[in-house]
């Protein structure tokens, strides 16, 4: 918890095509390689935000991986950014596949929701990131910002946005949208408030 009178803005990362590189259920850490902007966008926004990574593993439901083959990736992932100087708040992963119809699967909020309550995140403050609709939909269930890129499977599910989500390149873009965002809210903030006449 960082201090209980303070929210925090978070930013939800997907894992696979946004950070990494999407090759697939992986068991080996050797495979998970960050995309060239990662380090460099995340640092840009690490004084401002809280990080976590949001991320379906259905390969576990399926058997393809196990839930300790996703956590030794994830561990890996969050050591390689770590080294560099970024900090990963929480790591949330769905084990299950769409047929379970579960709670925690993206884009249902519960792992949302669970990072504001255990790290005071103040979701409309917040963005999720990822290149699935289901990361920009997520963002739209919990009140949060919603930013797709077109990395990973994200140029193959275009065609099934709506129309009206923030569509950028790749992370780094992703991070300079957060940045503009973040100073406009600042900026109106600081203005004085016009009082009618």
């Amino acid at each position: 918890m960082h201090g209980t009178g303070t929210w925090r803005p978070a930013v939800f990362w997907d894992r696979d095509g946004t950070l990494i590189e999407d090759r697939g259920h992986l068991a080996d850490p050797g495979e998970a390689v960050l995309f060239p902007n990662t380090i460099g966008a995340l640092r840009r926004l690490r004084d401002r935000f809280l990080f976590f990574i949001v991320t379906n593993q259905s390969g576990v439901a399926e058997g393809t991986i196990s839930l300790a083959d996703a956590e030794r990736i994830n561990a890996h992932v969050v050591g390689q950014l770590a080294a560099a100087g970024v900090e990963i708040a929480a790591v949330y992963v769905c084990p299950h596949s769409r047929a379970d119809a579960c709670a925690c699967i993206k884009p249902n909020p519960h792992f949302l929701h669970r990072a504001a309550e255990q790290f005071h995140v103040s979701l409309r403050h917040s963005f999720v990131v990822g290149d699935h609709p289901h990361d920009v939909e997520l963002a739209e269930r919990a009140g949060a910002w919603g930013i797709y890129v077109c990395t990973g499977h994200g140029r193959k599910h275009l065609g099934e946005l709506r129309g009206h989500e923030v569509v950028v390149p790749d992370v780094g873009a992703a991070a300079d949208w957060i940045v503009s965002a973040a100073e406009a809210e600042a900026e109106a903030r600081r203005r004085p408030a016009v009082r009618g006449a």
